[in-house]
């Protein structure tokens, strides 16, 4: 089968293209956006990526069209069609359909599916489940919205029935706005967490429940609902009807929790130690996302003490407080945060592994919740252990020097990223970390920062 993928660059979409080469498929793609590691992951596979979304890419006439959710309907300012392909799809009458639906129908049929669902988290409780069930010997295939170091890819079929999968609350198609999550059919669903997210496309939190519990619907009798017992919006969700076993996390009456500090813990079963995790992961983030993942792998077979013993070895995700490198005593890193919450629990975590180090907190708000607005009055209290904090400002349709003039000097905002670099350079001092925090490539501020401190 030739597949062609509208979208091919996103974390979903780029690991259905590669389950899908690895399945013996042929497969090409398109996208306007084209970063790092994916764009990387994709050509390493041997998959032709196109330019763009020009209606010329018709002629290919592979034998599906699998539409991301990145293509609409919209219209240019001139009156022409945002997505040209698109447009040639619809006038031709050509089979197309969602990359969920696609990999429900041909990947994910007859395995038991492990689901982590979350405002939080996903990518990196996905990993270490991931993980788990390879050092437990099930050989899991998964589909990662980013790369896991432990694996070195974001996707791959496996050759056990377990299938490990970051499921999205995200829309899934301009044709079909039920979340990505609701076509995945669990056996196991893990509830990280829940927050109001996506501002493009739910109107209140209350609308992001109804879709977590469409999801809890498709778990059957003989599943598990591994759910976060410290929200109230999982609480409320699970209210609406749950017909599966439910196992808690993360409070002291839950049926998983812990005991210790984030970087030396044991998993405490029905008030029994039953496990002990010690690595290298900071944050209370993280260890709530290894109680999910012990709590799921548990639903498999996977005691929690062979969890805990494959978590020690859990060696993250890139991105996820990735060192990009250290010039002059200066450590550089780089993080997928981009909500609020997330650039707090970042910060926090990385303020427990320095003590009084000062952190440098670079940020761009390009999630599309951010872009609106939706949530910049929390930047001050996300912001609230970071030493000084510096906002890229382009493509906003606001104000962040407003939103953040509760920090005074210890704010600064640039509208381009030559002159973020600069303001970043000015004000570094040797002992400093630089935490870089954005969901896009940051216009290669990274690197550029980099290459300033080795100028001097």
């Amino acid at each position: 089968m030739h597949i062609h993928i509208l979208g091919i660059c996103g974390t979903f979409m780029g690991g259905l293209a590669a389950l899908a080469r690895e399945a013996g498929h042929k497969v090409t793609g398109c996208d306007t956006s084209v970063y790092p590691p994916m764009s990387d992951q994709l050509r390493g596979l041997g998959i032709e990526l196109i330019e763009g979304y020009g209606a010329e890419q018709l002629a290919l006439q592979p034998d599906v069209w699998i539409i991301g959710n990145v293509v609409s309907r919209a219209r240019q300012a001139d009156g022409s069609p945002r997505y040209p392909l698109m447009e040639a799809i619809l006038d031709a009458g050509a089979p197309y359909t969602s990359g969920p639906q696609w990999l429900a129908e041909h990947v994910l049929q007859g395995r038991h599916v492990l689901a982590v669902a979350g405002t939080h988290g996903k990518t990196t409780t996905s990993s270490m489940l991931a993980w788990i069930l390879e050092q437990a010997g099930l050989a899991p295939g998964f589909l990662i919205g980013g790369v896991p170091l432990d694996f070195g890819v974001s996707a791959r079929l496996g050759t056990g029935t377990h299938f490990v999968i970051e499921a999205d609350e995200y829309d899934t198609a301009f044709f079909d706005k039920r979340s990505k999550f609701v076509h995945y059919r669990p056996r196991t669903a893990v509830l990280n967490n829940l927050e109001f997210d996506h501002a493009d496309i739910f109107d209140d939190l209350a609308a992001i429940e109804r879709q977590f519990h469409h999801l809890v619907r498709t778990v059957p009798a003989s599943g598990r609902v591994v759910a976060n017992g410290l929200e109230d919006s999982l609480a409320r969700v699970l209210h609406q009807g749950c017909w599966s076993a439910v196992r808690s996390f993360g409070a002291a009456v839950s049926d998983f929790w812990a005991q210790g500090e984030p970087g030396d813990f044991q998993v405490m079963q029905g008030g029994v130690a039953v496990a002990r995790v010690q690595w290298e992961l900071g944050g209370v983030h993280n260890q709530l996302n290894a109680l999910a993942a012990i709590a799921a792998a548990d639903h498999v077979g996977v005691a929690p003490v062979v969890a805990a013993q494959a978590l020690a070895r859990f060696r993250n995700v890139k991105r996820r407080m990735e060192v990009r490198g250290t010039v002059s005593g200066v450590t550089v890193y780089d993080d997928f945060a981009h909500h609020p919450t997330a650039i707090r629990t970042t910060v926090d975590g990385l303020r427990r592994q320095i003590g009084t180090q000062r952190i440098l907190a670079v940020f761009e708000p390009r999630s599309n919740t951010m872009k609106l607005g939706a949530m910049k009055s929390q930047l001050p209290w996300s912001l609230e252990q970071a030493d000084l904090a510096f906002c890229h400002s382009g493509g906003l349709g606001w104000d962040p020097r407003e939103a953040l003039a509760a920090m005074g000097e210890r704010a600064l905002v640039a509208d381009t990223i030559d002159e973020l670099v600069q303001q970043v350079r000015g004000a570094v001092r040797p002992g400093d970390h630089v935490l870089c925090m954005s969901n896009g490539g940051f216009g290669g501020f990274h690197a550029k920062l980099l290459q300033a401190l080795e100028r001097g």
